[in-house]
């Protein structure tokens, strides 16, 4: 165990640290604070939820000179949500020593970044086209930089910012720090090192380390045609505080999102498409309770730090075994226990294979519930919310009205009555959900190489990232932060106002 106390941190930061309620350090902060404090290159290989952060922030925060007027850190991230969310604690991290940061991404209106940059901020955190945007304008300069960090540079090369990446590198001086976080090291992010580095030190978080034990994890075999059924029943039993359902696709986020709500349940989805105010607005209900299920991709889901979650449901099973260390290290935080639940069909079981021996967890078999179950998990969780009023509130104004019934009727049929008017009974709406292909695994990927028909659909070679090209929601970012324009290699910026 190491204690943050034990670094030899600056009195300002540790007050941060301190602030932030941070006693103990988490593996990959261990193992990296003491070597960046150093100077040395970093290449950290950590997942989303190890705390990975305040691993490069601290650092960051300890070579900030305060009372210079420039850019000395620069963090590049994947996704507006996430470059929000680490500015945010970036922020946390230098407020005792009263440090500037500022987050520019896509969908945000650029001369209002152009008037905060004038403010000269001490640490930019931003995505790479707005970055580069601001670069090719002159609105942002990085000749002082001193530290550059690439947070989850597995997922900006899926993005397809690589060059981007370069690109940004390029205009930093050539004696820099650079500190490089990905969940994987595919050769492209390998090549940046060699070329950006000098004589990385290597931080790995073992995978034992990535998957939290305190998550319980569970497959459900079954058909497609079964999964939204058995997804209700699982609500109605277990009735999540907080949940996230994951889809593959756009299409099918916006259509289990409508299902759920059809059905009665409080949902709303959240991916690429959405404008940014509306994901904000999404994430804020969630965040306050205000709808229960959250149904969101991959791409979308990324980086976003929502504490609560009891409950992950992988409606659609990941497209490999990092994206579901991802999706279900959304829950089992901060000391609480979470739940799992993958649906697979018969197809995909070498995929869940893959993923157990990658995790080197087993996920247990769970049945699918029958509608009898449903209801009486809907009773039960009616029965402890009455009880647990009966115990802790003041009932004193419903005595008088309870005492007259009672003179008309008897307990047990009012105690049932009440049962059933709070009881959320199987709704039957119809919904109408578009089949998706399954997901072949690597075993199966080798064996249908090449462009084989499978179910109507075609499954192409591998792309850039090693990425199949008909997941199209994790090949872009958000709102096109970065697009194809047409065939012939050219980019356009989309990030930029009009």
């Amino acid at each position: 165990m190491t204690l943050f106390s034990e670094l030899g941190l600056q009195k300002s930061t540790m007050r941060s640290v301190e602030k932030m309620g941070f006693e103990e350090a988490t593996p990959i902060q261990a193992q990296t604070i003491p070597v960046a404090l150093e100077g040395k290159d970093i290449i950290g290989q950590a997942q989303t939820g190890t705390g990975k952060t305040a691993a490069f922030g601290i650092p960051l925060m300890e070579k900030i000179d305060t009372s210079a007027e420039h850019v000395q850190g620069i963090v590049i991230a994947p996704t507006r949500e996430l470059a929000i969310q680490v500015s945010e604690e970036l922020f946390k991290l230098g407020y005792g020593k009263r440090v500037r940061v500022l987050a520019v991404y896509g969908g945000q209106d650029i001369e209002r970044q152009i008037r905060a940059l004038k403010k000269k901020p001490h640490i930019i955190v931003g995505t790479p086209g707005r970055l580069l945007d601001h670069i090719n304008r002159k609105t942002l300069k990085l000749g002082n930089v001193e530290t550059v960090v690439l947070d989850e540079a597995d997922e900006m090369l899926n993005m397809g910012f690589i060059e981007d990446i370069e690109s940004i590198l390029s205009t930093v001086p050539e004696e820099h720090q650079t500190l490089l976080f990905s969940a994987t090291m595919p050769e492209p992010i390998r090549k940046i090192a060699e070329r950006f580095m000098e004589d990385p030190h290597h931080v790995k978080v073992k995978a034992k380390e990535m998957t939290v034990d305190r998550i319980q994890q569970y497959y459900v075999e079954l058909k497609e045609n079964e999964k939204f059924d058995a997804l209700t029943r699982l609500l109605d039993i277990q009735t999540p505080e907080l949940a996230i359902v994951f889809g593959r696709t756009k299409r099918r986020v916006d259509e289990l999102s409508t299902a759920l709500n059809l059905r009665g349940y409080t949902a709303e989805g959240i991916h690429g498409d959405l404008s940014q105010a509306k994901r904000l607005s999404v994430l804020k209900k969630f965040k306050d309770g205000s709808i229960d299920v959250l149904v969101a991709t991959d791409v979308a889901a990324r980086g976003l730090d929502i504490s609560g979650v009891t409950h992950v449901y992988n409606f659609d099973i990941p497209q490999d075994p990092e994206s579901y260390v991802h999706r279900i290290g959304r829950t089992g935080r901060a000391g609480k226990t979470g739940v799992a639940i993958s649906f697979v069909t018969y197809r995909e079981r070498n995929q869940l294979y893959l993923i157990e021996k990658t995790t080197k967890k087993r996920m247990d078999r769970l049945q699918v519930p029958t509608i009898t179950q449903a209801i009486e998990g809907q009773q039960k969780a009616v029965t402890e919310k009455i009880v647990n009023t009966l115990e802790n509130e003041d009932l004193t104004i419903y005595l008088s009205t309870a005492a007259e019934l009672l003179e008309k009727h008897d307990a047990q049929s009012l105690v049932a009555t009440a049962l059933k008017l709070m009881t959320k009974e199987p709704d039957n709406t119809p919904i109408k959900l578009t089949g998706e292909a399954p997901v072949a695994s690597k075993k199966d990927r080798k064996f249908n190489s090449g462009s084989k028909q499978r179910n109507g659909r075609a499954y192409n070679r591998k792309d850039q990232g090693g990425k199949r090209r008909n997941d199209r929601d994790r090949n872009r970012s958000y709102n096109g932060d970065r697009r194809s324009n047409g065939g012939n290699g050219r980019r356009e910026r989309s990030e930029r106002s009009n």
